[in-house]
């Protein structure tokens, strides 16, 4: 919180309490979750016991998020189905996990997918073979199920005691920061429209399929806010809806983001401005992609030693359920899991491993849970929008799990509130070890600016903590030399994390999953149609 709004909040407490009115209510209930940070810390000094049991097998996946999940669905496309992944969590799907109370599905991260542009040509196989895409995958413009298609409102800005609709702030702007507005939308547009040579964008999703420019690959090499301010760009409403931009998709302030993946943020979409949705988020893709390696998924399983050889590459695993290790001996490795693991399971690290880890950073997120007896209201009084932003809060705002439901009567709702640490280390650090209630009050104080009533309503209020949600794009990190390493892969090993991209994004991870299953498909000599 700014110390502007505490003084307003405080000073509007000391009025209440002047004029005999109630005293805050107690703190809702509710609980603390997240990783299995104290299995995954066992890494750091590990002490497992010696493995009990060998198992062999083609493949091994590393990992059951996004990544591992797609390449789990590719091999299963392609007929290979001899293969394991392996999930530290009780459940695969990484940051697209979701949960359900008494009123409604809810993610626990990652909750919308903007409609992927041609050039992710796995996620639109896979979103047609879930039946949300219909038609032809490669067309220009396909036909979506609107049941998934975010309904009308779908995003709103609150500022200076009124709700806007969209998330541009205009209520109140001059006309020549209006302006501004209108060149650096221009700009964008030009971007999306430009193609090279070969055919490509200068900003693509996936990162890969991005075209060459020495002029524009330079750009990694700065931030996006000192790129905005070489432009002439000064406009306050400008600057404060790229640098959300960045803290929602990166986990970083634009002040840390490089120029070139700011840019590719707004570039490398066909600015449809359309997202699917659902009331549990993303879970519906992850659990699409998890059918596909139904009864080759182990849970809760920790890899916490992997050795190559020249006859395969063996992994040492600890089965914490069941107090003892296993060693699984694979031909071909996809490593799944995020990068910042390697030098914690591999016994000797790779001289060009440790150089391109250098340097990177992950951004921490917590996401908020408070189920309310009733929907807040809005000054206007109409209904709540899907996404509903504060300007100038350090948060993200929240968005409505019930919003798909076309729920507009009253009734009792589930929002999901988010807040990425983009704060110095030292500060992300001691948020890390907020309590539950440290939360709480936190996220309300933040929540009662457009919503007074907040706390009135809130009967249950549950936060789950990414440690180490994504990779941060800084300046350098993409376009630097850092990725090559793990682009590449090497003989029997593949990475398919969306670490590998340097963007924490859905398609990259689908995309760098889809690789991987398939470098890794001609190594066993399985022939398949590409997805890529």
């Amino acid at each position: 919180m700014r110390r502007r709004d505490f003084l307003a909040a405080s000073s509007a407490a000391a009025a209440l309490a002047a004029c005999g009115g109630k005293a805050a209510p107690p703190l809702p209930p509710g609980k603390l979750t997240g990783a299995s940070d104290a299995l995954g810390h066992r890494l750091r000094q590990p002490d497992f016991p010696p493995p009990s049991e060998t198992r062999r097998g083609a493949v091994a996946i590393v990992g059951g998020g996004i990544a591992g999940l797609s390449a789990a669905w590719k091999l299963t496309r392609a007929g290979c189905d001899d293969y394991l992944l392996l999930e530290m969590e009780a459940e695969a799907g990484g940051n697209s996990r979701a949960a359900r109370n008494e009123v409604s599905d809810y993610p626990l991260g990652a909750h919308y997918l903007p409609l992927p542009p041609r050039e992710a040509r796995a996620t639109r196989q896979l979103l047609a073979e879930l039946g949300v895409l219909r038609g032809d995958p490669d067309a220009a413009h396909p036909d979506y199920d609107e049941r998934y298609l975010c309904h009308a409102p779908q995003e709103r800005l609150y500022k200076d005691g009124y709700w806007q609709e969209g998330l541009w702030p205009t209520l109140g702007v001059p006309a020549a920061e209006r302006a501004q507005y209108t060149r650096f939308q221009d700009v964008i547009h030009e971007l999306r429209q430009r193609r090279d040579g070969a055919g490509r964008r200068p900003f693509a999703l996936p990162l890969a399929l991005s075209g060459r420019d020495p002029r524009r690959l330079a750009l990694d090499r700065s931030n996006l806010r000192d790129w905005l301010l070489a432009q002439g760009y000064t406009a306050p409403g400008l600057h404060w809806l790229v640098d959300y931009a960045c803290r929602d998709d990166y986990g970083t302030s634009a002040a840390q983001t490089s120029a070139w993946a700011g840019l590719h943020y707004f570039a490398c979409r066909d600015g449809e401005g359309q997202v699917l949705t659902a009331p549990e988020g993303n879970a519906w893709l992850a659990r699409g992609l998890a059918r596909a390696a139904a009864g080759r998924v182990l849970p809760q399983a920790l890899v916490f030693r992997v050795e190559q050889g020249r006859r395969g590459t063996s992994l040492d695993v600890f089965l914490p359920a069941e107090n003892r290790s296993i060693r699984i001996v694979c031909r071909e490795l996809i490593w799944a899991a995020p990068l910042f693991l390697l030098p914690h399971v591999f016994p000797t690290l790779p001289t060009a491993w440790r150089n391109a880890l250098a340097g990177a950073e992950y951004a921490p997120w917590v996401v908020a849970t408070l189920t309310l007896k009733d929907s807040p209201t809005t000054r206007a009084g109409a209904p709540l929008a899907w996404d509903n932003v504060i300007h100038n809060s350090s948060a993200l705002g929240y968005v409505v799990a019930t919003h798909q439901q076309l729920r507009y009567a009253p009734g009792p709702t589930v929002i999901t509130w988010y807040r990425a640490l983009h704060e110095e280390s030292a500060s992300r650090q001691r948020r890390l070890s907020y309590s539950r209630d440290d939360w709480a009050r936190e996220i309300l104080a933040d929540l009662s600016r457009p919503h007074p009533e907040i706390r009135e309503l809130v009967t249950r209020l549950d936060v789950h903590r990414h440690a180490h949600a994504m990779i941060r794009p800084l300046p350098g990190r993409l376009w630097g030399g850092a990725r090559e390493v793990f682009e590449r892969g090497l003989p029997g090993l593949q990475f398919a994390h969306a670490d590998a991209s340097g963007l924490s994004l859905f398609e990259e991870a689908n995309y760098r999953g889809v690789l991987a299953a398939e470098r890794t498909l001609r190594r066993l000599g399985v022939s398949f149609a590409s997805s890529l």
